[in-house]
């Protein structure tokens, strides 16, 4: 296994920077704040960002937590990347992450300030210090009503692979967020894609035949979702199938987005009948 390491001081980009520098380099897998990054997936991990105060963030992303170290290496094990980024605000975190995560240490660091301009820094130093925005390297479901320290915006960023033979520019999402420990105000998300993916969601399990989501509410804890689905009337045991379909969300809608998700309340609503009318369930 190969590790790579980027280093920079905190609100320097690093997060923004990092998918570019290891698609440029042929790197795999990202290790970022408390997360195991592959490609747009998060395999493993709980962002520091989710944690409730600075020191308990900085604790979650050099992986202080035992259970958390493990769930991680677990996952390095289990998929034996050839290459890993690891992000840090210096060579000594880095030497933390890699002696918790037990894998080697890098063999090649990059600094922040080589690969990224004296601008580009400038500008998301005074983001993080005014607006208290941080981005993550995957791709965005956010922002319009209020959840606990999640996604504000999205960056898209195009180039061309370099000295990779490519000619068509490469394009990579980031999400933009506020972590839970911010003091700057209330977090949004949009409502209208988390509701589509939900929908997506519940709708590949076999019998149900329509869901719609009819509130998502904010908590400390998370998110709830409340969920209504007509079923096709057949071979299913309804409280197993509506069982699934509540797991099949909450697993997929956490791997997905990063979301913390409290409730998954499913309500059958109607009962399906080849060649009949629809059967309300009250």
């Amino acid at each position: 296994m190969e590790v790579y390491a980027l280093i920079g001081p905190s609100g320097t980009g690093k997060s923004h920077h990092c998918c570019s520098l290891a698609y440029q380099e042929g790197i795999e897998y990202i290790i970022d704040d408390g997360l195991l990054i592959k490609g747009n997936q998060i395999l493993a991990g709980r962002s520091a960002k989710r944690e409730n105060t600075k020191m308990a963030a900085t604790k979650r992303a050099i992986f202080l937590d035992p259970e958390h170290a493990l769930q991680v290496k677990g996952k390095i094990r289990e998929a034996c990347p050839k290459s890993i980024l690891v992000l840090g605000t210096s060579e000594r975190m880095i030497k933390r992450i890699t002696e918790r995560l037990e894998i080697p240490y890098p063999k090649k660091i990059f600094n922040i300030y080589d690969i990224a301009s004296e601008k580009e820094i400038a500008k998301a130093l005074e983001s993080r210090e005014k607006e208290n925005r941080h981005a993550i390297p995957i791709p965005t479901f956010a922002i319009e009503k209020d959840f606990p320290g999640f996604f504000l915006d999205s960056i898209r960023a195009f180039f061309k692979g370099k000295d990779r033979g490519e000619a068509r520019p490469h394009n990579l999402e980031h999400s933009i967020v506020r972590p839970i420990y911010s003091s700057l105000g209330n977090y949004y998300l949009h409502e209208n894609a988390i509701e589509q993916i939900i929908v997506y969601l519940a709708g590949k399990r076999e019998g149900i035949t329509k869901a719609r989501t009819t509130a998502l509410l904010s908590t400390r804890n998370g998110m709830i979702i409340n969920v209504q689905v007509d079923i096709q009337y057949g071979s299913f045991f309804f409280p197993r199938l509506l069982k699934e379909v509540q797991e099949d969300i909450k697993t997929g809608l956490e791997y997905l987005t990063g979301l913390q998700i409290a409730q998954v309340n499913i309500t059958a609503r109607r009962l399906i009948v080849p060649g009949k009318k629809k059967i309300k369930k009250n």
